[in-house]
């Protein structure tokens, strides 16, 4: 008999596509026919991992649900049942199954087991329990071979005010270094090159397994493994930020000179309003060492306009703050009243949507001119790019600036002939707003 045939889609966020791939491995191990992102014929499954963080993405992922469910049980294509977890799921799973009672099973978060259990229930031969993995990290790789992301913790103990990922994802936990080590030479085994370190609050890491920060023994330990040739750090947070994780940075070539870390405003009201814990003069305190140590690095931040509070005084100082900063990387949206934060409960959310739009659109602007000067600045420069994928004309790679999916990418000539995975010496010859032209030094 056929393997029962499985597609999982994954939305939201990098954290989240690391658990889609470790569910889709479990559900290879329990015997089923599993693909992502995609509708193979004759499926009889769809497992649909929802993002909850903010109203967009919880509009893509109740969008998604509904889209699956309409085509459930026609003909050429159409899946049998479909399945959800995720956060969405996790946050609403009291209310969700009335509203949308086409899905067939509702899953939190990580009730991964259950998810397994149930599909086996319906379609497997044997639907008795899987015995444990040998190694419950593994997963199925659904980025480019040369490229992966590692999430080495999950939850947050921040509870910023605007933010509901605490309630979600529960308390921070790390995984034990040497857990994190395994899988990395595991991936190494497999091709992978390049590892993109993320979890929700990276500065928080090792604190609750051993009473300390730990990312520099672990950014450390993982740059003298052979066959890791780079290491990106994402998702730190400025508060309690571990600095010994920058004299790592600076001293290993394979660690890249890179640092995501939101930063949300400099405002020392809106800070104190959004519960950041921290000032605006301790922000330009971090920035500066952060460039002081690691010479060359990249910043890539986040900021938010139209919180509570946010005067035109207050949203003026940000704009000024990036002008004086000159962010290599940045995002921004406005805010967002999210259900059951401490914004939701307590402040009042009072600027209008006109306006957080056109502070939006300003950032932004400013944002485009400084990243196409800061790009512009590359052309006769040489850089290590790592070759992603091939196009009719060009090959897309990236520098070690960029992390994939949201940096700039580099668009080589084809000169040479190249290979995803390949990292190469490429002349920057020309940029445009978020890319870069270049061809192979030889």
């Amino acid at each position: 008999m056929s393997r029962p045939k499985v597609n999982i889609i994954s939305l939201g966020c990098s954290k989240n596509l690391v658990d889609s791939e470790r569910v889709a491995h479990m559900l290879r191990e329990a015997g089923f026919d599993v693909s992502h992102e995609e509708t193979p014929k004759g499926a009889h499954a769809v497992v649909i991992n929802t993002c909850g963080f903010i109203s967009d993405a919880k509009e893509e992922s109740i969008d998604t649900i509904l889209q699956a469910c309409a085509g459930k049980g026609k003909a050429r294509g159409g899946v049998r049942k479909v399945y959800v977890m995720g956060c969405l799921s996790e946050r609403y799973k009291a209310e969700l199954p009335a509203e949308i009672p086409e899905v067939d099973a509702w899953f939190g978060k990580f009730e991964w087991e259950k998810v397994i259990s149930t599909l086996k229930s319906d379609y497997a031969d044997d639907p008795s329990a899987m015995e444990p993995l040998a190694r419950p990290w593994d997963r199925i790789i659904t980025t480019p071979s040369h490229h992966a992301y590692l999430k080495i913790a999950e939850g947050c103990n921040r509870f910023c005010a605007f933010c509901a990922i605490p309630l979600i994802t529960g308390r921070f936990k790390s995984r034990p270094v040497e857990e994190i080590l395994d899988e990395v030479r595991t991936l190494v085994s497999r091709g992978v090159k390049e590892f993109n370190v993320i979890a929700q609050d990276l500065s928080a890491y090792g604190h609750d397994l051993y009473g300390r920060s730990a990312l520099a023994e672990l950014v450390e330990k993982m740059a003298l493994t052979s066959g890791v040739e780079r290491i990106r750090l994402h998702y730190a947070y400025p508060s309690d930020f571990p600095y010994d994780v920058l004299p790592v940075m600076a001293r290993y070539a394979n660690v890249c000179n890179y640092l995501d870390i939101a930063l949300q405003h400099i405002d020392d009201g809106v800070l104190a309003n959004m519960r950041r814990h921290i000032t605006a003069d301790e922000t330009r305190e971090l920035l500066a060492r952060l460039r002081r140590e690691v010479p060359g690095i990249h910043i890539r931040t986040t900021l938010m306009v139209g919180f509570p509070g946010e005067t035109d005084e207050a949203f003026e100082r940000l704009m000024e703050f990036v002008a004086e900063q000159r962010f290599e990387r940045m995002g921004a949206f406005a805010y967002c009243e999210e259900d059951d934060t401490y914004a939701a409960k307590n402040l009042d959310d009072n600027i209008p949507e006109k306006v957080k739009q056109e502070r939006l659109d300003r950032l932004m602007a400013l944002q485009e001119k400084i990243a196409g000067e800061i790009n512009e600045s590359t052309i006769g420069r040489v850089l290590p790019v790592i070759i992603d994928s091939e196009e009719d004309d060009y090959y897309v790679g990236r520098t070690e600036f960029d992390s994939p999916e949201v940096d700039p990418e580099v668009l080589v000539g084809k000169d040479v002939a190249l290979h995803p995975g390949d990292i190469v010496n490429v002349r920057i010859t020309g940029s445009e707003a978020f890319d870069l032209i270049g061809k192979v030094d030889r």
